[in-house]
C-alpha cells in the first residue's frame, strides 16, 4: 500500500500515488498538440482529444447516445433508470453524480472556492469560473454549423439553433402556446393577456348544477369555490377548475343516487324540489 505524504490517501500502486502527487504540486506534464491545454495524467489528455476528433467510443445501449469517456456514459444511465445514490446530510436532497452533490452542498456552506484572477469574482464551480473567464477574454467557442455565429456558452448555442429548425420545446398548459425556451415561457405566464385568460377560465367555471332523476325527487346542487385565487400560480387554478368540473360532473353520471346521504360540509345548499326542472 502506498500513502501520500502530504493527505495520508492510500493507493495500491505506486503509478496511482505518482498522479495523485500531482494534485499537490500542480504539475501537469502532458500537453494536447492542438491546444497546448495540459493534463497531471496521459489518461486525461487521451479524454481531452476526443473533444478535437468528436471520437464518442462509449454508446447507451438504450438511447444510442454516445460519450467520450465510460465514466460518462455511467452517469448517463441513471438517467433511464432513475438512480440517485449520492445524498445530502443537511436536506436529504438526492442527485445522480457525486460533483453535483459536492455543488449542491455550498449551498448550504456558502462556499465559492474558485475565484476570477481577473476581477476577484468567486465561483461554486470551476466550470462557472471558466464560463465567467469568457466576459474578460471575448471567447466564444462555441459556433453554428448552419450560420457560423459563435456562442460563449453552449446553452447559448443549444437556444439559437431552434431558429434553424423551429423548434418550441416549452409549451403553455392554458393556453397551448409554445416557446423556444424556458425563459420566454415565464415571461408569457406572467403576461397581462395570460392573466387574464386564467381570470377567463375561472370565471367560465359552472357554480351551480340542476340534477333531474327518474322517478323521484330533484336535487340542486350549489358548488363554490372558497379557496383564494392566486395569480402567481395559473397551473394550481386551471388544475382546480378542472377538478371541480369533473366532480360536478360525476354527481350526475347515476341519476338513481339521489337516495345517498350528501356530506353537507362539502354542498353548501341542497335544495328538494317537487317538479320538473330540465337541466
Amino acid at each position: 500500500m502506498k500513502t501520500c505524504d502530504i493527505c495520508n490517501k492510500n493507493f495500491t500502486q505506486n503509478s496511482s500515488l505518482v498522479v495523485h502527487r500531482r494534485v499537490h504540486t500542480g504539475e501537469k506534464p502532458y500537453s494536447c498538440d492542438q491546444c497546448e491545454k495540459t493534463f497531471s495524467s496521459n489518461s486525461d489528455l487521451t479524454k481531452h482529444k476526443r473533444v478535437h476528433t468528436g471520437e464518442k467510443p462509449f454508446s447507451c445501449d438504450q438511447c444510442e447516445k454516445t460519450f467520450t469517456t465510460s465514466s460518462s456514459l455511467t452517469m448517463h444511465k441513471r438517467i433511464h433508470s432513475g438512480e440517485k445514490p449520492y445524498k445530502c446530510d443537511q436536506c436529504e436532497k438526492y442527485f445522480s453524480q457525486n460533483t453535483s452533490l459536492i455543488y449542491h452542498k455550498r449551498i448550504h456552506t456558502g462556499e465559492k472556492p474558485y475565484s476570477c484572477d481577473q476581477c476577484g469574482k468567486t465561483f461554486s464551480s470551476n466550470s462557472d469560473l471558466t464560463k465567467h473567464k469568457r466576459v474578460h477574454t471575448g471567447e466564444k467557442p462555441f459556433s453554428c454549423d448552419q450560420c457560423e455565429k459563435t456562442f460563449k456558452q453552449s446553452g447559448e448555442l443549444t437556444l439559437h439553433k431552434r431558429v434553424h429548425t423551429s423548434e418550441k420545446p416549452y409549451s403553455c398548459e392554458l393556453c397551448d402556446k409554445h416557446y423556444t425556451s424556458s425563459s420566454d415561457l415565464s415571461k408569457h405566464k406572467k403576461s397581462v393577456k395570460h392573466l387574464k385568460m386564467i381570470k377567463r377560465r375561472i370565471n367560465t367555471v359552472p357554480t351551480s348544477v340542476s340534477i333531474n332523476f327518474i322517478e323521484c325527487e330533484e336535487v340542486y346542487i350549489k358548488e363554490e369555490i372558497k379557496e383564494e385565487v392566486f395569480v402567481e400560480d395559473p397551473l394550481s387554478i386551471q388544475m382546480r377548475a378542472d377538478n371541480i368540473e369533473e366532480n360536478i360532473k360525476q354527481e350526475i353520471e347515476d341519476p338513481l343516487s339521489c337516495q345517498q346521504n350528501y356530506d353537507e360540509d362539502r354542498i353548501d345548499t341542497i335544495d328538494i324540489v317537487h317538479h320538473k326542472i330540465e337541466i
